[in-house]
C-alpha cells in the first residue's frame, strides 16, 4: 500500500476532495504540487493547515526541473495526476492551455515518474503506481442507449477531451513501452462543494440566488450521468490500491439526467430553500440560449468493472447530493462571492468567437 503519495491539482475541484480524504481516511504523506491557477481553491484545502502528514508545493507539472526536484525530495511511492484545465467552454476559446498543461504537463509528469521509478530498487519499483485521473469526454457522444465501458473508443469532440484523451494516450503508451505502473480512471459529471461556479449546478445555483436569467445550452436535452465528488474520490484511492497496472476504471454515479432535469431540480430545492420575493420559482429564471459547439449529447458510464474489481460503487444519491450542495453553497457563500467578485463574473464563454 502507498504511503508517500504525489497529488498534482490538489487545489482544485476533485483534486482538493481527494486531499482531504486521504488525510482523513488513510494514514498516507501526502506532497499536492498545484500551479494554483484562477480556478484553484486553497479555502477548499484549509482544514489540512498543520497536519504533519500534508505538505503544499506551489509548481507547474510543466516545469520539468522542479517536477524532478519534488520527486527526489519526497520519494513517493505513488503519483496521483489530477492536475488540467478543465472547462470545456474555456477550451473552446483558447485551446492552446489545454495543450500545454494536459499534454505537455502530463509528459514532463511521466517522464519525470519513469526516472524515478527507474531508479527504485526491485521492492520499490514493484510497488509504485502512477494514478492517471481522466474524464468520460474523452470517449466522445452516445447514442440514446447504452453506456460507456473501458472498452470504448475514444472520440473527443472538444479541444479540452482532445487534450485529456491525447494524455491518458501518453499514460497508457508510457506503461506498454516502458513498464511504467500506470492506471487510469474515468469518471462522470463530477458536483458537491467548492466547485468553481463557471460549471453547471454552481452556475445555475448561483445565478438563481441572484435572481438572474440561468443559461441553458439548446433546448437542455444533453444528458450526463452525475457523480458525488466523494463517491469519486474514494474510488480513486480504491483504483490506487487494488486497481491492477495496464488497467482502466470507469466511475459513474448511475445518475444520468438531461441538463433541463437538473436545472428545474435546482430551482424547485430553491423555491424551497431560498424563495424569491414575490412567490415566483426560480424555473421562471431559466432562459435557453446558443449550444455550445460540439457539445456531446449524452454520457452514460458503465462501472461494472469498479464494483467488481475494486468493490466501490457510489453511496451518495443525486437527490440527495444535490440538496447538501445547494445547503453547502447556501451557507457558504463568503467563498463564491469572493471568486465573482474578481476571477469569475458568470460570463458566457466556448461560442468560438
Amino acid at each position: 500500500m502507498a504511503r508517500r503519495i504525489l497529488v498534482t491539482g490538489g487545489a482544485g475541484f476533485i483534486g482538493s476532495a481527494l486531499c482531504r480524504y486521504l488525510i482523513a481516511e488513510t494514514d498516507c504523506q501526502l506532497l499536492n504540487v498545484d500551479k494554483l491557477t484562477y480556478a484553484a481553491s486553497p479555502e477548499a484545502l484549509s482544514s489540512l493547515a498543520g497536519n504533519e502528514r500534508y505538505r503544499f508545493h506551489r509548481a507547474d507539472i510543466c516545469d520539468a526541473e522542479a517536477i524532478r526536484r519534488l520527486f527526489d525530495e519526497f520519494q513517493p511511492d505513488a503519483v496521483m495526476h489530477l492536475a488540467a484545465e478543465s472547462h470545456v467552454d474555456r477550451s473552446i476559446d483558447g485551446p492552446a492551455a489545454f495543450v500545454h498543461t494536459n499534454v505537455l504537463g502530463s509528459y514532463v509528469l511521466l517522464e519525470a515518474a519513469r526516472r524515478y521509478w527507474q531508479g527504485l530498487g526491485p521492492a520499490g519499483r514493484e510497488g509504485f503506481r502512477f494514478l492517471q485521473v481522466s474524464t468520460d469526454e474523452v470517449y466522445g457522444s452516445l447514442g440514446p442507449d447504452g453506456a460507456f465501458t473501458e472498452d470504448s473508443p475514444y472520440a473527443p469532440s472538444s479541444p479540452y477531451s482532445a487534450s485529456k484523451a491525447s494524455a491518458d494516450h501518453l499514460a497508457m503508451a508510457w506503461q506498454r513501452t516502458y513498464g511504467l505502473p500506470v492506471i487510469l480512471t474515468n469518471c462522470s459529471n463530477n458536483y458537491g462543494p467548492f466547485q468553481f461556479p463557471e460549471k453547471l449546478i454552481p452556475l445555475v445555483l448561483i445565478r438563481a440566488l441572484a435572481g438572474e436569467a440561468i443559461p441553458v445550452y439548446g433546448r437542455g436535452l444533453n444528458r450526463r450521468d452525475w457523480l458525488h465528488v466523494e463517491d469519486h474520490v474514494r474510488g480513486l484511492w480504491r483504483a490506487l490500491a487494488a486497481g491492477r497496472p495496464g488497467e482502466r476504471y470507469n466511475f459513474g454515479g448511475g445518475a444520468e439526467r438531461a441538463n433541463i432535469e437538473v436545472v428545474n431540480l435546482i430551482a424547485a430545492l430553491l423555491d424551497r430553500l431560498a424563495p424569491l420575493r414575490g412567490g415566483r420559482s426560480h424555473a421562471a429564471l431559466i432562459r435557453f440560449v446558443e449550444d455550445r459547439p460540439g457539445h456531446d449529447l449524452r454520457y452514460a458510464m458503465n462501472a461494472d468493472r469498479a464494483e467488481r474489481e475494486l468493490d466501490w460503487r457510489p453511496a451518495v444519491e443525486f437527490e440527495t447530493g444535490l440538496k447538501e450542495t445547494i445547503d453547502w453553497y447556501l451557507e457558504n457563500r463568503a467563498w463564491w462571492e469572493g471568486i465573482l467578485s474578481g476571477r469569475y463574473r458568470g460570463e458566457r464563454l466556448g461560442l468560438a468567437r
